[in-house]
Order: C-alpha cells, then sequence, then structure tokens
C-alpha cells in the first residue's frame, strides 16, 4: 500500500513524469469536505469494527462451550479485523483528511507490513472455513476439530507473515509520491515489485476465491439434492399415512423420515454471505493494485487518487461486515450481545417459552455427533 516519492522516481523504476501530468495529478484530489467526510465514517467504521469483533473474542473466550473449531476460526477472523481496525484504520483516517502522510517513511513500510498480514490472516480463515463446509456437506468428512483448527490457525497466522514480511525488508521501494498522499501501491517498473504484487493479488484474492467459489458450487448442488430428496421423501410419508388412514390403521405409528443431512448445512448460508462480502470489498482493491503498479498512465492520471482512495476504504469496510452478518445470521451471538449489553438497552423483554422448537430436530434429521457450531 506505499507509493514511490516523486524524489525517487529513478531509483523506483519510474520515467520522470512531465509537468503536464503532474498538474493533472494534483487535480485528482478529492473536494475537502469529501475527504472530510470519509474520514468521519472511517472513524465510525473503526469503532463498529472494534467493538464487534471485540464482542466476538470475547463471546469464544469467556463461554466454554462456543469453543467449538467454527468459533475459534471465527474469533481469529475476528481479531485479525480488530488488529487492522486499531492499527492501520486511523492512520488512513487522518492522511485521508489531511493529505498528508506524516508518520514516516519507516512507518509507512511497517503498516503496509501489517495491512498485507491481517488481510491476508482473515483471507485465511475464510478459506479454511470454507474447505470446513465443503468437507462436511459434500463429503461427509467431519475432522476439524478445536486442536486441529488451532494448529491451522497457527499455521495461517506464519504464512500470512512469510508473505507481508517482504514488504517490511525493503522488498519495494517505500515512499509518499506528492500526487498520492497515502501509503498505496504506485507505479513501478522494477521486475521484482511486479512479483510480489502479483503474489499479493493472488494470495489475497484470485486464490481464495477459486477454491470458495468451487467449494460454495458443490455445496449449492448437495444441498439442492438434499432439497429434493427430502421433497420425495416427505411425498412417500403423506402417501403412506393416506393409505393406512384409508385402512382405519389410525392407532399404528406413523412412518418415519429419516434425512441424510447435517444440521451443519444452516451454517453454508453465513458463510456464503461473508464470502460474497469478501469479494465485493476485495475485488476493486486488487484490480486498483495491479493498474497502480502496470499502468503508469493510470497512476498519473486525475482519476489515480479518488479510485485509490475508494477501493482502500471499501477494502477497510470488510472489518465491519463480518460481525454485522453475525449479529443478523447467528442466534447465539446474538444473545450473548444482550447479555453484554446493560439491561437499559433491551427495548423488549424477553418471553418465556417462545425459543422452545415446536417440533425435535432428531424427528425430522439424522445428525451427526458434533452439532456445536453455532452458525
Amino acid at each position: 500500500m506505499f507509493a514511490c516519492n516523486g524524489s525517487s522516481l529513478e531509483a523506483c523504476g519510474l520515467l520522470e513524469p512531465t509537468e503536464t501530468e503532474m498538474q493533472e495529478a494534483d487535480t485528482a484530489l478529492m473536494p475537502t469536505t469529501l475527504r472530510v467526510a470519509l474520514a468521519a465514517i472511517m472513524i465510525f467504521m473503526i469503532t463498529i469494527g472494534f467493538l464487534g469483533n471485540g464482542i466476538v473474542c470475547l463471546i469464544v473466550y469467556q463461554k466454554p462451550a462456543m469453543r467449538s473449531a467454527i468459533n475459534l476460526l471465527l474469533a481469529t477472523l475476528a481479531f485479525s479485523d480488530i488488529m487492522l481496525s486499531l492499527l492501520c484504520m486511523p492512520f488512513t483516517a487522518v492522511t485521508l483528511a489531511t493529505t498528508d502522510w506524516s508518520f514516516g517513511m519507516g512507518f509507512c513500510r511497517v503498516s503496509v507490513m501489517l495491512y498485507w498480514l491481517f488481510v491476508l490472516e482473515g483471507v485465511s480463515i475464510l478459506l479454511i472455513i470454507s474447505v470446513d463446509r465443503f468437507l462436511i456437506i459434500v463429503q461427509r468428512q467431519d475432522k476439524l476439530t478445536p486442536h486441529r483448527a488451532k494448529i491451522l490457525i497457527g499455521a495461517s497466522w506464519a504464512l500470512s507473515l512469510c508473505v507481508s514480511l517482504p514488504s517490511l525488508v525493503g522488498w519495494r521501494t517505500a515512499g509518499i509520491g506528492a500526487q498520492v498522499p497515502q501509503c498505496i501501491l504506485g507505479y513501478s517498473e522494477s521486475l521484482a515489485d511486479r512479483g510480489y504484487t502479483v503474489l499479493l493479488a493472488v494470495a489475497v484474492f484470485f486464490v481464495p476465491f477459486g477454491v470458495m467459489l468451487y467449494s460454495y458450487l458443490c455445496i449449492l448442488n448437495t444441498v439442492r439434492r438434499n432439497a429434493l430428496r427430502i421433497h420425495n421423501h416427505t411425498s412417500e410419508g403423506s402417501v403412506a399415512i393416506s393409505h393406512v388412514s384409508k385402512l382405519g390403521l389410525t392407532g399404528l405409528q406413523r412412518p418415519q423420515v429419516n434425512i441424510d443431512m447435517s444440521f451443519k448445512t444452516r451454517a453454508f448460508t453465513t458463510i456464503l454471505i461473508l464470502f460474497i462480502g469478501f469479494s465485493v470489498c476485495w475485488l476493486p482493491h486488487t484490480v486498483v493494485s495491479l493498474l497502480s503498479v502496470f499502468s503508469r498512465r493510470f497512476y498519473l492520471s486525475p482519476a489515480f487518487y479518488p479510485v485509490s482512495i475508494g477501493a482502500l476504504w471499501l477494502s477497510y469496510l470488510k472489518a465491519v461486515f463480518n460481525p454485522v452478518i453475525y449479529c443478523w445470521r447467528i442466534r447465539k451471538f446474538r444473545e450473548a450481545c444482550l447479555e453484554f449489553m446493560p439491561k437499559t438497552f433491551h427495548l423488549c423483554p424477553k418471553i418465556p417459552g417462545r425459543s422452545r422448537r415446536r417440533i425435535r430436530p432428531s424427528n425430522i434429521y439424522v445428525c451427526s455427533s458434533e452439532t456445536q457450531s453455532s452458525v
């Protein structure tokens, strides 16, 4: 997320821009009111991202019943979003409001490394969750235990650190351009810089997107086939019941419908929404990053500044998106949030007995042994 300084263009492999190009680049800055508004919205995003993801981590930490494998992964995803909100977003908000990076070149490299570290970790966790849902729903293999989840979490942190560390040790030359007062990816003709940018794009978006898309297409096909089985079993059961009634054998036990489908299929919709949010938030940023490094014309164009800021702002939105989805989709998360809130904020009293199921799931589904997932 960093660009080369105008005084070191030759060292970065850039051609010296003409005076006309620099004047056009200077006019690309957004209006002050828009920049201040975006900075204010980003401060609100920081607050929501910190509080929402903090509650996720607190719930998993304080409630032993919530420490299933999937919840440990969600807590790790929330922790990476907290770190992104606290260690990256505030500096972007200040720079966006003041149009000047005043934190030094050294911290520019550090902020770039931290940004990609937390982003890569969040993407890795989403990838692990997607593969886990694929194995459970499509392959009927539930192999992810809390112990294995912890091992995968440690491995994902190590891999994310290895991919993001080159930006700190100087694989790329960090700097801030006059026309780009941000630590963002800038144009370079260096093969190492371009190769590293492609590596980041592949690791952050293209590989996770491809794997998750394939997993979800397979899951959708499996869910569709299960729905057809449910319909067929229900139709056969209705015919049998009707036949028994006509014979006058009402005292006999009705045939039960056993459906070979895991309860964890319900988690698929939630994870699918997270995948859609990931795609919407990260596709623009990936495209802009590649264009910034490979296209000198785009990098020096008047549209570069607003487009790059918009893509960066959208990528930060993912840190706020996840806890909102948890609160919307996960009943246990909503209940835990209400427990942490003061009683004065509870608008509606809890009605006893309403949360009980009228139909026992065991009468309908044949479930796997592990049903602890909260999603």
